[in-house]
């Protein structure tokens, strides 16, 4: 039995390592494939990303050819470095420099060595390129804007960093990516499929025809076009309106959430950000701290909401059944409450609902907002119940739009205060500032375009969205899915008369518009910032708010101008001018469009402070020292 034992062991282990052998060698092409990488050498051939279409079919972005210069550090050999630098005019530092970040990168693999040469660079190389062995030309393609605008809506594409590759493997060293904006919102849809090609080489590392006679080949996969909601001729007239001024615009489609415009200033030419020059022009756009550029101020700026917010006011109380339509209150210029404090007003009389919101009364709406908040048992009940009604417009949160920036802006409930004033003794004559929109309230301007969106359909909006369509796809379901606010229809009407009589005889009836019923609101919101400690005053920000027609309304606006005084002065006559040119396609207040075109507020951004905050915040804090270092 024993004798038997050890040559059954030594069949057994040699049957094993046959089967082995059996499996590796027929079966298991792992290693083959492995041998064949190294003869096999891989180029990838770049699609075209999608063309952009603005929603009346305007072509907006297109794709220009572009050279990178390649490199396979291991290919490099017996090189002339001196003209190989003087071809590509690049310094004998910045070839080492490239050089040892390839090598870094992988000795085997392709990295890009200098990139986006155009047409005439990448001729003028090709002519030589035999002489240095290693390099390669991969063609690539760059964006070619077909327009000087809406740059915070395109983004830009740039190279991918190392976490970008790690995090997908479907980009490699080199690779071009969308950074903000819709590139990096629809990057997926728009960057198509890279073609690949595998060709034997030599021991050498010379080429000697195809793979398997690229049976394994793929072609590359433009892709696909998209047409966004934006108006191209309302966004670049919303731009001309604001040169010289900084600050926010929002368009919507009621009726749909589309955004028709989305204005940012100071905004910059989309073009400077492709090319050889991109990154030098990045960095300067990033490093101006004052006028910041890249903020998209429609998105991203915090501000308090002023007058505007008293609509919200208005249907609260309305809701909560604390004032109807007919409830009014007496105004002395001001309004009088806790320990002698007192809110200011400029008119005085006895005012109802559409007579405060033709004047902006602050005392009917400050009476509106002590007695919502003071209906309930406490402070905290009634500052939930008020918190949960004002959220309902979409205002305190980020909407869930198909942008990849924002901000949630602050709406306060009964937990906050009770932080902020632990002993519990706080109500509504405590947080009366925020029935005119001032107090903890901030709001950035896409949220107040979208609760006009839920006045002007009378309770409801649509989540605000950029994309109209895809080609070959459907958009998001939500994009189509109505939010409902917590206020019943019927409380609408009175509130749209009291902002339709704002145009007839109120704040901004020298901004009528011949032939259009306009329903908005102006804004004064006071801007504070903290200096070394103190709060101190700055120029007031224009606000307005506005939707046309006043039945069936087909736009929805809000503009921001900071440092703009108040809201008739600057953001009202750019509302009503937008809404003029979206609906009749023309512009008839010509006095308007002059004032606007021709009056620039560079002299208040040039006050120490004024152009500091960047995230309009009433609670900003500004080190003298610091920002004094920004202005040498």
């Amino acid at each position: 039995m024993r004798k038997g034992l050890f040559p059954l062991l030594i069949i057994v282990a040699s049957l094993f390592i046959v089967a082995r052998l059996y499996y590796l060698q027929i079966i298991d092409e792992k290693y083959k494939l492995l041998a064949e990488n190294n003869a096999i050498k891989i180029k990838y051939e770049f699609p075209e990303r999608g063309y952009v279409y603005d929603r009346n079919g305007k072509l907006m972005v297109a794709n220009q050819p572009s050279y990178d210069i390649m490199v396979v550090p291991r290919e490099v050999r017996e090189l002339d470095t001196l003209a190989f630098c003087e071809a590509l005019n690049v310094t004998q530092e910045y070839f080492e420099n490239q050089l040892l970040r390839a090598k870094n990168y992988s000795p085997f693999l392709p990295s890009p060595f200098l990139t986006q040469l155009n047409k005439k660079e990448f001729a003028t190389f090709q002519e030589q390129m035999r002489r240095f062995k290693g390099f390669y030309i991969q063609k690539r393609h760059l964006r070619d804007y077909q327009t000087r605008s809406a740059a915070n809506i395109f983004g830009d594409i740039a190279q991918v960093n190392r976490s970008e590759i790690k995090k997908n493997p479907y980009y490699k060293s080199g690779d071009l990516k969308g950074k903000n904006g819709i590139e990096l919102a629809y990057e997926d849809v728009l960057k198509g499929t890279k073609g690949i090609k595998r060709a034997q080489v030599d021991k050498f590392g010379r080429e000697i025809g195809p793979y398997k006679n690229g049976v394994y080949d793929t072609i590359a996969i433009k892709g696909k076009d998209i047409t966004l909601t934006i108006d191209l001729a309302l966004q670049e007239y919303g731009e001309s309106l604001m040169v010289n001024k900084r600050g926010g615009i929002v368009a919507l489609d009621p009726k749909t959430g589309e955004i028709l415009a989305l204005v940012t200033a100071p905004n910059y030419d989309p073009a400077i950000l492709v090319g050889r020059e991109r990154s030098k022009n990045y960095t300067q756009l990033h490093y101006d701290t004052l006028s910041r550029p890249l903020l998209d101020r429609g998105l991203m700026a915090e501000y308090v909401p002023g007058s505007p917010f008293k609509i919200v006011t208005a249907l609260v109380g309305l809701q909560e059944g604390v004032i109807d339509e007919k409830t009014s209150f007496i105004c002395n210029h001001g309004f009088n409450y806790g320990g002698g404090r007192r809110m200011r007003c400029h008119d005085s009389g006895n005012f109802s609902l559409k007579d405060a919101m033709r004047s902006s009364c602050n005392t009917y709406f400050a009476s509106t907002y002590r007695k919502t908040i003071d209906k309930y048992k406490t402070g905290k009940e009634g500052m939930d119940v008020w918190s949960n009604h004002v959220k309902s417009f979409g205002l305190g949160d980020f909407l869930g739009y198909d942008l990849p920036t924002g901000r949630r802006g602050h709406i306060p409930d009964g937990d906050y205060y009770n932080r902020r004033y632990p002993n519990g003794r706080w109500g509504g004559t405590t947080t009366i500032s925020n029935s005119i929109g001032q107090g903890e309230i901030l709001t950035t301007p896409i949220q107040l375009a979208t609760m006009m969106c839920a006045v002007a359909n009378r309770g409801h909006y649509y989540t605000p969205h950029i994309i109209k369509s895809i080609e070959g796809k459907e958009i998001d379901k939500k994009f189509v899915t109505r939010q409902q606010t917590t206020i019943d229809p019927k409380y609408f009407e009175p509130v749209i008369e009291g902002l339709h009589a704002v145009y007839t005889a109120g704040t901004a009836q020298r901004l009528q518009i011949p032939d259009i019923d306009i329903c908005g609101k102006t804004g004064t919101a006071e801007n504070f910032i903290r200096i070394d400690g103190v709060r101190t005053q700055l120029t007031d920000h224009s606000i307005f708010v506005a939707f046309a027609p006043m039945k069936n309304p087909e736009i929805v606006i809000a503009v921001f101008v900071e440092n703009g005084y108040w809201g008739s002065r600057y953001a009202g006559p750019i509302a009503s001018l937008m809404i003029e040119k979206y609906l009749k396609g023309e512009i008839t207040r010509t006095d308007l469009e002059e004032r606007m075109y021709t009056e620039t507020l560079e002299h208040e951004y040039e006050k120490p402070y004024s152009g500091q905050p960047f995230l309009i915040n009433h609670n900003y804090i500004v080190k003298k020292a610091d920002y004094d270092k920004t202005k040498q």
